[in-house]
């Protein structure tokens, strides 16, 4: 999300900018070892019941810095996809400055979807003892890989990954209506329509379904929307 801001926002971030790619920077470090050895993606760094058991800060921790990883034989689909799209979403925001950054980050986010695609599953089955109930995915992994091709469409451009997102769209369809009105960390349906929508913009036999739920999403959240489905607080 903090590249997707800062891709479309950059010329107006001002001092700013040199921070939110910092911030970038010092997640993407971290997703490039956690995805060194191919096939092999580090999801989980630490024992989530013993962390939960005592919030502290970082640097007073003592409980065991396990790693907790999924491979081939012990898949992990959404976490590998999500990773993939950040990576992505990443090498665009490094290109005009770094571009050796850049074309790190974009062969590693192809790498690691291809991974995630192949090899699918969810880590509530192959990792669920250690990443449930904190950490579990609750709609399936469908959606982060159809986001991570997203991502890589925007950042390649190449028609491979077109074609995966309009063949797997109508896969993945029922999922799609039933999250609708929802953006967050475990469901991407809206974040996907967005995204596609504004790659589609201009050319109507592409539109279909990205900009009606693209449009569904964003009536379902503004205020001032006759559709709105969504309560804020005060």
């Amino acid at each position: 999300m903090l590249a997707w801001s800062v891709k479309q926002l950059r010329n107006s971030m001002g001092p700013d900018l040199q921070h939110a790619m910092e911030a970038i920077r010092w997640s993407t470090d971290y997703f490039i070892k956690a995805t060194n050895t191919p096939n092999v993606v580090y999801a989980l760094v630490g024992n989530a019941e013993g962390d939960h058991n005592c919030l502290e800060r970082p640097e007073d921790m003592d409980t065991p810095r396990t790693t907790f990883a999924v491979t081939a034989q012990a898949p992990g689909s959404e976490v590998s996809a999500e990773i993939a799209a950040a990576v992505a979403a990443a090498s665009m925001v490094f290109k005009p400055t770094d571009p050796a950054y850049s074309k790190l980050l974009v062969n590693r986010a192809v790498q690691v979807f291809e991974f995630a695609d192949k090899y699918r599953g969810s880590y509530n089955d192959s990792r669920g003892p250690w990443v449930c109930p904190f950490y579990c995915n609750y709609n399936g992994y469908n959606d982060e890989l159809l986001w991570a091709a997203s991502w890589l469409l925007k950042a390649t451009r190449k028609p491979m990954y077109w074609n995966y997102v309009k063949k797997n769209i109508i896969n993945f369809k029922s999922d799609m209506e039933s999250g609708l009105s929802e953006f967050g960390w475990d469901a991407k349906h809206a974040g996907i329509n967005v995204l596609i929508s504004k790659f589609v913009l201009g050319n109507p036999s592409n539109a279909n379904p990205f900009l009606p739920y693209a449009d569904t999403f964003v009536c379902s959240v503004l205020p001032e929307s006759p559709t709105n489905t969504i309560r804020y607080t005060p």
